[in-house]
Formats: structure tokens, C-alpha cells, sequence
């Protein structure tokens, strides 16, 4: 039995279109089975995701998130992500946890734009300069060839250095930024709202992706009142996450407020109307998309 060691050199084979055309594909499966467990010691966590889909297989993804670590010279984040053969449950592919990462996160709001973005969208605002908003710039710049790109942050250095590696225009301002926007992508570890529903204007896409916790937001309750709303997956996000939980929790919204996620893609559920509604999408992620990920890259890589 030979096991499969993908690496990042196999990022070169990749394509932004077609790992959305996977994920969207892999949402005509039978519905995941999806589990997370947390072991902490102290402020240091072990984190597993595991997925199962049949007819695709079984994905381990295994992160140790060790806050401590600037103290060793060595990055706070490792990982390794696990395929299993769906037939015979015999390991497959030990795939590179970073490149899953990037690539199932992007891609992930990414099919949401475009089905839920306007097509001649061109105004793109990056609320955040991390890594993950360097990704977006590549997966939007895929879909929207006429996207010019904007950037926001708290911090003015990594605005710069933001707009240095992308030539994407620096926002001092962050309401007058989104007032202008056709497509919005939050990226950052914000636990009050930054973007607030009042600034957006008519058929405005947000894709939402910073948040991943009971006590993170990343826009106000004005923003769920005024837009259809999405996710990518009810089972990560609805009880799960500040960003849909705290606006059901006020009465902004209800859970059947939510108009679909990727389970709805085959259906056409998940779908823009008009051109003047605004539109926001969730991204929660989950072992499922890791798996959906990681059977892509591998297949690509092969």
C-alpha cells in the first residue's frame, strides 16, 4: 500500500474555479457526518475535525494551536490532514495542513460569490490584511477579472504591506470604504462589529469569515436585518457562532431567516433574486469542506 505525501509544491496544480466546482459537486453527496473534538492544556489546544462522506471517503484534520510558541522561534499553528479510502477505510494521502487550509477557507466564500455577488462586481473591500485576505485577492481575481481591490485595517503598516503585495488601495475610512463596495470580505479576529448594515448599499455581497466563536462578530444586527441571508453550513454555524447566533438571540433574525446553504446549491436555492438586494454568506467552514479540500488537491496532485 503506497500512502500519498502531498506537499505545498502541489499548490501549482491548483485551480480556484475548479475547487469550487468540487465543493459544489461534493454537496450532491449524501450529507456529511462531522465531528469535532478539543483537548486544552492551559492556553494550548488539540484540535480534531473529522469528516465522512459517502461515496468520497474519510478526513481526518488534526491542528495543535500553542499560543507559547513565539517563545521557540516556531510558529503558534501545526497540523496534518488525513484521507481515508471510502471503500476499505485504508489511509490514502497525508496532505499539507496549511495548503487545505488556505485553499478550503478562500474557495469556501468564494463559491458563495458567485452565486450570491453581482457579475459585473468590481469594488472589492478586504476588511482585514492577513493571510487569509491575501488568499481572497487570488480567489476573487479568478471569477471577477474586472475586480479592483481595497483594503481596511486597524493598522495602518499592515495596510500598507497589504497593498504592496496585491496593489490593492488603502481605506482610512472604514464607513466610507464599504459605502462604495460591491463585494466585502471580513477577515479578522473582531469580537464587535466593524461593518454596519446601515453603510451598505443595494446589491452589496458580504462574505463573512473572520468569526469562528460564540463571542466573535464582525458586522451588527442592521446587516442581518437588511440582507438575505446565507451560510455555508447550518450545522457549523447557527448554534455555533456569534455572527448568526447574537442577532437570533436580539430578534434581528430567525434561524428560518437563513435562506440556504451549499446542501441548497443542487436545489438553486442558493441564489441571488435582484440586483439591488444585499446579500451576506457565513463562512463557518468544517471537516466536511477539509475533506472536500483535500480530495481535490490530492487528485490534482496525482
Amino acid at each position: 500500500m503506497t500512502i500519498d505525501i502531498i506537499g505545498p509544491e502541489a499548490e501549482a496544480k491548483l485551480d480556484w474555479v475548479a475547487l469550487t466546482e468540487a465543493i459544489e459537486a461534493g454537496h450532491s453527496l449524501p450529507r456529511a457526518e462531522v465531528g469535532d473534538t478539543f483537548l486544552r492544556r492551559g492556553p494550548d489546544t488539540l484540535l480534531t475535525r473529522s469528516a465522512w462522506i459517502d461515496g468520497m471517503g474519510l478526513a481526518v484534520k488534526a491542528a495543535t494551536i500553542f499560543p507559547g510558541n513565539h517563545r521557540y522561534e516556531v510558529p503558534n499553528l501545526h497540523g496534518v490532514v488525513a484521507l481515508f479510502d471510502d471503500v476499505k477505510g485504508m489511509p490514502e494521502a497525508y496532505v499539507d495542513f496549511a495548503l487545505v487550509t488556505k485553499w478550503k477557507t478562500a474557495a469556501d466564500s468564494l463559491l458563495a460569490a458567485r452565486h450570491l455577488a453581482r457579475k459585473g462586481s468590481e469594488h472589492f473591500l478586504l476588511v482585514g490584511g492577513g493571510t487569509v485576505a491575501l488568499s481572497m485577492v487570488e480567489a476573487y481575481s479568478a471569477v471577477f477579472p474586472g475586480a479592483r481591490f481595497h483594503v481596511w485595517t486597524r493598522s495602518a503598516d499592515t495596510a500598507r504591506a497589504f497593498a504592496k503585495a496585491t496593489g490593492a488601495t488603502v481605506e482610512p475610512d472604514l464607513e466610507a470604504a464599504v459605502r462604495k463596495a460591491d463585494v466585502i470580505a471580513t477577515a479578522t479576529m473582531a469580537t464587535a462589529p466593524l461593518v454596519r448594515g446601515s453603510w451598505l448599499k443595494p446589491g452589496t455581497h458580504l462574505d463573512l469569515i473572520g468569526a469562528y466563536r460564540k463571542d466573535m462578530r464582525e458586522c451588527d444586527d442592521e446587516v442581518m436585518r437588511r440582507a438575505r441571508v446565507f451560510v455555508d453550513a447550518r450545522a457549523t454555524t447557527v448554534h455555533h457562532i456569534g455572527e448568526i447566533m447574537d442577532p437570533i438571540a436580539s430578534g434581528a433574525m430567525t434561524e428560518a431567516d437563513i435562506q440556504g446553504d451549499f446542501y441548497d446549491l443542487p436545489a438553486g436555492a442558493f441564489t441571488r433574486r435582484s440586483d439591488d438586494e444585499i446579500t451576506v454568506c457565513k463562512n463557518g467552514g468544517g471537516a466536511h469542506l477539509d475533506l472536500m479540500t483535500a480530495r481535490y488537491i490530492l487528485n490534482a496532485a496525482r
